[in-house]
């Protein structure tokens, strides 16, 4: 797989999940019951909605006491260094505290669809991925249900999860839980959309986006600091943040990329995404304006900005290891 530099590697013999300490001290049980007492009066995203959770009210994410999970599976289609040869482990949380209007998983993510899903049976899923080789636990959209995963966290760890944990979230976080998952989350995965506030209102649902993700993203990196991976090019700790390349909107991937550059690390690993495709709400009559693909002049002008900035981590698929690692999983 990807060689990496000496100072972004870890030695995988000795490398253990962040939350093993946490639970070897008891420190993660407690981390479990404050979490949960949080939903009381939810202001678990910024959002901050305030209904009781614990009594199943629902507001912005329709999610109440328990998480709803809609899939999980090991997934091939992440970043080289998260899916390897086995997949990473995703489970895919219905509902979102964000409504991007080009979201292409509107159908779990602005509706509830899904099945509700307590602890003990959340950590069974945790256990089943890991069973199935799965590299890590990558929990998608996790903003809205960081206490129900903080609550099955411990009933994982002593039944025998063992693989890192990656937070992979739209980037609409509190500080709040961000602090709550320090020393429980290895990887942390943002997805950074839009800088401008006009923009983030009128495509993500949420004007404060762009100063909420920027605080967020630096907590982050305060935790995990630049992302490592072991000896097998395996992502184990750190950030890694994806920027999806909108149509017309350059100077926001400009603006993101000097941003990571100059306010997070030099060092930031960034995957530069182009599968931006109309879906959700944009069509012909609604956003007429992102109603199409990026052009490849738009994709390697964006590329180009990350590099003019300084940023040199940029993930990019190598079609060699995607051959050797399907390989290695058919033998």
């Amino acid at each position: 797989m990807l060689k990496q530099a000496d100072q972004f590697r870890v030695d995988s013999n000795s490398f253990e999940p962040a939350y093993m300490e946490l639970h070897r001290d008891g420190e993660l049980w407690r981390r479990s019951l404050e979490a949960t007492r949080a939903l009381e009066s939810c202001v678990v995203c910024p959002r901050d909605c305030e209904v009781d959770r614990l009594r199943d009210e629902k507001a912005v994410c329709k999610s109440g006491r328990f998480a709803t999970v809609s899939s999980y599976f090991p997934h091939f289609g992440e970043e080289d260094c998260l899916r390897g040869w086995k997949g990473s482990g995703t489970i895919f949380f219905s509902m979102c505290n964000l409504r991007c209007v080009f979201c292409q998983n509107h159908d779990i993510s602005h509706v509830p669809n899904g099945t509700e899903t307590r602890p003990m049976i959340l950590a069974k899923i945790m256990l089943d991925l890991q069973a199935r080789g799965c590299h890590n636990i990558n929990f998608v959209t996790p903003e809205h249900v960081v206490p129900q995963i903080i609550e099955a966290l411990p009933h994982a760890v002593e039944m025998g999860l063992k693989v890192p944990l990656v937070y992979n979230t739209g980037a609409y976080d509190s500080l709040e839980s961000l602090k709550a998952m320090e020393g429980i989350v290895d990887i942390y995965m943002p997805d950074l959309k839009f800088l401008d506030s006009e923009l983030s209102k009128k495509y993500l649902k949420a004007k404060d986006y762009p100063q909420t993700a920027k605080a967020g993203i630096k907590e982050m990196f305060s935790q995990v600091g630049n992302l490592r991976f072991d000896e097998n090019g395996l992502a184990k700790r750190g950030v890694l943040v994806r920027h999806l390349v909108m149509p017309g909107f350059l100077d926001e991937t400009q603006k993101t990329m000097q941003f990571l550059a100059s306010e997070v690390s030099s060092h930031t690993y960034v995957n530069i995404m182009d599968q931006y495709r109309p879906s959700g709400k944009v069509s012909n009559n609604r956003y007429i304006e992102i109603n199409r693909p990026i052009s490849k002049e738009e994709y390697d002008l964006a590329i180009q900005f990350a590099k003019e900035t300084g940023l040199y981590r940029i993930d990019e698929k190598n079609p060699s290891i995607q051959i050797s690692m399907e390989n290695d999983f058919e033998n």
